[in-house]
Order: structure tokens, then sequence, then C-alpha cells
């Protein structure tokens, strides 16, 4: 098998292996093979090939994994396989247990996508697909950052010889009908409000608009969620539109993009939803905290949710879900977030990819 010119190998990193991660990565390369070709896991050998005879059909044969010494050779592996890297300390003397907490199981996920992501910035590969973290396994492995964005924030950073503030990143949650960026992303409800400020939602709105504009091929319609019920209705309930988000908008607006609001976000969400084949009035809605961007998409079907980071170096998308340590091991969970993530990682990459 042959590489397509130009064509990078995509990496999946394991996710914490105590998680549903690595069975989901085995799941997507024996349910979307034509997907996953050109694919392979940074991980760990002993987890994948664990992972692969969890998950496979009764009477049938587990997908073999087949060690690659560098990425390239991804292209090179033959069908029906699960290639992998080795990137982590190997984890078969370590005796992971599924489902439960550790410091070996958060370090070896951090390892994972530390390693993707040098691999990305120094164009070894092409994008970064990550299965899921848990953010206590991370804290028990001594990991400062509390997620996937943060810590590829900082990576990024490092590379370009740059501050952190320097590398300005945002969280967005998409799916079929719906997309969401988010003005603060692993914060303290308390502390998302103070982090609505004029210089973060501008900030937010001109990513929103320079990335989603490269994956529409357009300028994106952007509708704006106020922070406060009925988006603070005229100062009554709260000053934060007229004092903060208003401008910002009129300042993005002075500036070319297509941007609207603030809109009462109860309502937002469903005016920018595509629904039976139709698109909705905006293409992406900007929220103003975690939670009140990720309910709706997940809402609509945590299967079909993909997590992208917008404003990195690389490309970098996720399945919409965590770890699951409550169904780790049993072979029940979706890989279905995981194949729409590999599918979002391929658009986002250009025709080559696609």
């Amino acid at each position: 098998m042959s590489a397509p010119a130009t064509s990078l190998p995509l990496a999946i990193t394991l996710g914490d292996p105590a998680g549903i991660g690595p069975e989901i990565i085995a799941k997507a390369y024996r349910e979307a093979p034509a997907l996953t070709r050109g694919s392979f896991v940074a991980g760990d050998v002993f987890v994948m090939r664990e992972a692969s005879r969890m998950v496979c059909p009764h009477g049938g044969a587990p997908l073999p994994v087949a060690v690659l010494e560098n990425a390239a050779q991804a292209w090179f592996v033959p069908p029906g396989c699960i290639p992998v890297l080795q990137v982590t300390q190997p984890l078969a003397p370590l005796k992971i247990a599924l489902g439960v907490v550790s410091a070996a199981a958060g370090r070896a996920a951090a390892d994972a996508v530390e390693w993707a992501a040098r691999a990305a910035l120094r164009g070894e590969v092409a994008a970064l697909v990550t299965a899921p973290l848990h953010k206590e396994a991370l804290a028990a492995a001594g990991v400062t950052f509390p997620g996937h964005t943060e810590l590829l924030q900082a990576e990024s950073a490092t590379y370009l010889q740059q501050s952190v503030h320097d590398v300005p990143v945002r969280m967005m949650l998409a799916n079929d009908e719906l997309r969401t960026v988010l003005v603060s992303i692993h914060i303290s409800l308390r502390d998302a409000i103070e982090a609505v400020s004029f210089d973060n939602v501008l900030q937010t709105l001109r990513i929103t608009h320079r990335s989603v504009a490269a994956s529409l091929g357009r300028a994106p319609r952007i509708a704006v969620a106020g922070l406060n019920p009925h988006a603070g209705e005229g100062g009554l309930f709260g000053r934060e539109e007229l004092e903060t988000i208003q401008p910002a908008v009129a300042a993005a607006r002075a500036e070319g993009l297509d941007v609207h609001g603030p809109f009462a976000p109860d309502t937002v969400f469903m005016r920018a939803r595509a629904k039976n084949g139709q698109p909705g009035e905006f293409d992406v809605v900007v929220a103003m905290y975690h939670d009140q961007g990720l309910i709706p998409v997940k809402y609509l079907g945590v299967d079909k949710g993909v997590n992208v980071t917008l404003g990195l170096p690389l490309v970098r998308t996720s399945p919409d879900h965590g770890t699951a340590f409550d169904i780790a091991g049993t072979g029940q969970a979706s890989a279905a977030s995981l194949i729409e993530a590999l599918h979002m990682a391929r658009q986002l990459l250009g025709p080559s990819q696609a």
C-alpha cells in the first residue's frame, strides 16, 4: 500500500488507558477501515492489543496490532490491522486497573498527547485526534494542565517560542446541526463570569471567524449569546451585555466580521441549529462559558459531537465525551464520536485527506 502524495499520517492518542479510549479506538479501526487508513495510535502496544481483544465480536478474531518504528510507516500497514507506535513507558508491568483513577494512567495519557503534539508541530503527522483524558488522573500524575486544550496550547507556545498568552486558543464543539465556541473553558463558573471581558470576547470572535471561515470557505455568520437571562433585558438582569459584550460585537463588526447579538442564551442556539437539511440562521454561536455552549450540542447527541481546538498551529479534534470509567472494559462504549472526530480532522486538513 502506498501513501498519497504529500499526505502525512494522522495520530490518534491513546487517552487514559483506564477509560474507554483504547476500546473505542479499536472499534474505530474495525468499523471505519477507510477512514482510519493512514492513521496510527500514539500510545502503548500492550493496551491496544488488550482493547482489540475486548471489542472483538463473539466468535470473531481480534484485529492484530502492527507495531510501528516511526509514524511514516502508518501508510504501509496492511488493511485490518491497528498500527501502534509505542510512545509511552510500557504499561504491561504496571497493571493499570480499568475504571480506576491512577497516576500511571494519567502519566501515560499525557505522554501520548505531548509526543503527538510535538510530532505535529515538527511536521511529522498531519493532525491529532485525541481519545479522552481523565482530569483527576492527570493531576495525580503531577500534570499541571486540566485538559487537552491547555496542554496543547502550552506545547504550541513552547514550539513557537512565545508565551502562552500569545497563543490564544478556544474550544469549539460541533456536530451536523450546531457549532459553538466558548469564551472560557475549564474554570469555575465564578471565574468564567470574570472572564467575560471586552478583550476576551473580541479575541474569541476573531478566532472563531478565522477558523470557521477556513472550514466553510467563506465568512461565517456568528451569533453571540448573552451572559445573563434574556441577555440582560436592557440592564435589568445585569450590565455585562451593555458594558462588555455589545462593545466587543461592535468592534468585531467594525473589522468586517459578520457578528450579531448578544441574544438571549435560551433561544440563540435554536436559531443557529440546522434542521431537516436546512441551515440555521447562524453558522456558529459564541457562548460565554463552558456549560452554556456545551449543553445544547451534547443534548443533540454526544455520539455525533466533535471537540475542535481553534487557534493552534496544528489540527486537533476529539470525541465529545469523557473516559466513561463506569463502562470501561465492558465493550459497550460507542466509537461514533471518535469516528466523527476522525472525519472532522480530515475535513479540516483539506481535500488530500478527506
